[in-house]
């Protein structure tokens, strides 16, 4: 613990590598129920994510660590900001990703030199289902939002993993502490919880803003309001969170400009400015076209009718994605005849099927109130 916790790790926990012994069944059920969306690299590594032993036959033990990165206030703030956007509040600073796995080859290091046998370490890019390991080795337990809770840190812990050949000492499971509390399925804006401990990723706002490819469901649009990057509404709900504490890592620490950004500065992004406003962010990793796609989903919720113009200006947008989503915020902000004037003209031009089908499917509609704003 000590060699943990000097390496920048607030929590360890060990489990044996058959210690989850139903959670290739529960993957498989989430699975065959096409929960997963279009994230077939879930499918793809169903195999080797059933138990650590599938994927290294020489595991003897899981170190499982958990990193705190609470946040100073309520992270649901942001979404008060109808003219600014909303980021989970894990990608408002550094990519933890980068920063995890230089902790966890130091620690693997000195662990090595201490006890020896052989390690690896991950950091959530491998199939590791982490959140049961960790459940397994008494971090925390997997909350009805089916997201790791601890009685420290709440909702606010990153995890990483270290594999060792050696056999160590095993912490208990830990206890299942949510009772009769519904908070975090309450509070999800798009219902994506079809029961308790249960996820349907194809509603998850994080899914749809950062996994999905290509136009997100229309009928889902008007709840995600202006989270143009995850959804923090689950974790941030959770009673346990009055016991966490604020993350202490400097590297992680959010950065100001990423508050609440401005949907319209956003929304100008070129290619080149997006790589450089978020080249050490895990931002970067969905791309450009993406995320501006999300940013105008927010402008379209916005009730503002001067943030037309931004989706105005991206109708030409060489991606189609883009181009989709300018249109849907284009009319949900524009006064009628504006919209439909325009819309002669883009479908004689249009050449896109998905971007034809915004453009006759988009209702024709008076600019709405602020306060008729999704």
């Amino acid at each position: 613990m000590a060699d943990a916790r000097s390496s920048g790790f607030d929590v360890v926990g060990i489990a044996a590598p058959d210690a989850i012994p139903t959670a290739a069944a529960r993957l498989r059920a989430f699975l065959a129920a096409g929960r997963h969306g279009t994230m077939d690299w879930l499918a793809d590594t169903e195999g080797r994510r059933s138990s650590p032993r599938s994927l290294w036959p020489e595991a003897g033990s899981v170190v499982m660590l958990g990193f705190n990165y609470g946040p100073e206030g309520d992270p649901r703030a942001a979404t008060a900001e109808r003219e600014g956007g909303a980021i989970s509040v894990y990608a408002r600073g550094r990519d933890y990703h980068d920063v995890l796995k230089g902790r966890l080859k130091t620690l693997a290091s000195r662990f090595k030199a201490r006890f020896g046998g052989e390690v690896k370490v991950f950091v959530d890019t491998a199939p590791v289902m982490e959140k049961p390991l960790a459940a397994a080795g008494g971090i925390g337990w997997q909350g009805k939002h089916t997201n790791l809770v601890s009685r420290e840190f709440g909702s606010w812990l990153f995890l990483g993993a270290l594999f060792t050949t050696l056999d160590l000492p095993r912490d208990g499971a830990a206890e299942d502490a949510c009772g009769s509390c519904r908070a975090c399925l309450d509070a999800c804006p798009t219902a994506a919880f079809p029961a308790p401990y249960q996820l349907d990723a194809r509603r998850c706002i994080s899914y749809l803003t950062i996994e999905h490819a290509g136009p997100i469901p229309v009928e889902l649009r008007p709840a995600i309001g202006n989270r143009i990057y995850g959804c923090d509404d689950c974790l941030a709900a959770c009673p346990w969170n009055k016991f966490a504490v604020a993350g202490r890592e400097a590297k992680l620490a959010a950065r100001a400009d990423l508050a609440a950004p401005p949907l319209a500065d956003l929304a100008a992004l070129d290619e080149e400015a997006f790589r450089a406003r978020f080249s050490a962010s895990p931002i970067k990793r969905i791309g450009r076209d993406r995320f501006v796609r999300n940013v105008l989903i927010a402008i379209g919720n916005s009730g503002s009718p001067p943030l037309a113009a931004a989706a105005v200006a991206l109708l030409d947008d060489p991606s189609a994605e883009v181009r989709g989503a300018a249109v849907w915020a284009f009319g949900r902000l524009a006064p009628a005849a504006a919209f439909a004037a325009r819309r002669e003209t883009r479908l004689a031009a249009e050449t896109d099927a998905s971007v034809l089908a915004e453009w006759n499917a988009a209702p024709v509609t008076t600019a709405p109130s602020r306060s008729g704003a999704a």
